[in-house]
């Protein structure tokens, strides 16, 4: 059992910002288990990021698969005895684009339904499998990575499905951290900005790194540092 290293865990971390949070993660001396529902492309990624001499393991996922969550958890005892950090990135857009279909007024049930379950249950169910792992020696960071989208001081119309799910995340965020308030576990939510993925598209304002960089900021905070809030740029930001 290997327990001098911070461990942690990044979901959906095959691309994008899942992939750019575990390279930088793992740049700090931190060992990495990036998780993925596709295991051939969490395979290769994960040897992309050997191939620069960084301690990334890999391990399937479904975020919205109770039983593979439970088999995360237990791999991560099993193994390390421990966990430090958890960044819940996986995340979906179900959402049809284009006027009239993105209205609320014709938002189906089922797509809110699916979306929830990725954007907001997964990472519930992760929280109440990982954070037993941070509680023995008093110390974790869960980021959740969020969006604007879910600002209420904010909100706007189009992407009902997405929008409800972020709102609902931030939440879970705050309910989170102020249940563990008190402990050395600092639980918070971020807005990593328009970023060039295969989500943001291309004309995104934002590099993956850019987008990564906060996310890793918060999975890092010293012992003395900022819960229950949601973050953009290393600042806070309405909810």
């Amino acid at each position: 059992m290997n327990t001098t290293k911070k461990i942690a865990v990044v979901t959906g971390a095959n691309r994008g910002l899942g992939f750019e949070t575990c390279r930088q993660l793992a740049k700090q001396g931190i060992k990495v288990i990036l998780t993925s529902r596709d295991e051939a492309k969490g395979k290769a990624a994960v040897e992309k990021l050997q191939a620069d001499g960084l301690d990334v393991a890999y391990h399937k996922l479904d975020v919205t698969n109770p039983e593979s969550i439970e088999d995360l958890a237990q791999f991560i005892k099993n193994e390390f005895g421990k966990l430090d950090i958890l960044v819940n990135n996986a995340g979906i857009v179900l959402d049809p684009l284009g006027e009239p279909d993105n209205s609320i007024f014709n938002a189906n049930v089922d797509t809110l339904r699916k979306t929830m379950d990725t954007n907001v249950y997964g990472p519930l169910l992760l929280c109440q499998a990982l954070i037993p792992l941070m509680k023995p020696h008093n110390y974790g960071r869960v980021v959740n990575v969020s969006s604007g989208a879910g600002q209420l001081s904010e909100m706007n119309t189009g992407y009902p499905g997405y929008r409800i799910s972020k709102t609902s995340l931030n939440a879970l965020t705050r309910i989170v951290a102020n249940e563990l308030k008190g402990t050395n576990i600092l639980v918070n939510a971020v807005c990593p900005g328009w970023v060039r993925t295969d989500l943001g598209g291309p004309n995104a304002t934002r590099t993956v790194e850019q987008g990564a960089d906060t996310i890793v900021w918060l999975a890092t905070l010293p012992d003395d540092g900022l819960t229950s809030g949601f973050f953009r740029d290393r600042q806070p930001i309405d909810w």
